[in-house]
């Protein structure tokens, strides 16, 4: 829901010439929710190297719903009967 006197009328035909960000609003880069959203969000890359069998001592966690293998400092994910080592940004 947007506060009507939180609106700046513009002049038409003009840009703004600064952003605002509101802290404590969500969608705003210095709040909480905001820095949450930043650190959380992981990417996946698979390699080429792939390996039929895991090493001893793994174990199955998730990165943003994918499951994937926690070796040691390696990942793998499981692809086509065999796992892929998979870099996580």
């Amino acid at each position: 829901m947007l506060a009507v006197d939180s609106l700046v009328p513009t002049p038409i035909g003009s840009f703004v010439s600064t952003a605002h960000a509101v802290v404590g609003r969500p969608a705003t880069p210095g709040s909480v929710a905001g820095v949450a959203r930043r650190t959380t969000r992981r990417v996946i890359r698979r390699s080429s190297i792939y390996v039929a069998t895991l090493p001893a001592g793994c174990a199955r966690t998730s990165v943003n719903g994918t499951v994937v293998w926690s070796c040691g400092g390696t990942y793998y994910q499981p692809y086509g009967g065999r796992y892929v080592v998979v870099y996580i940004d």
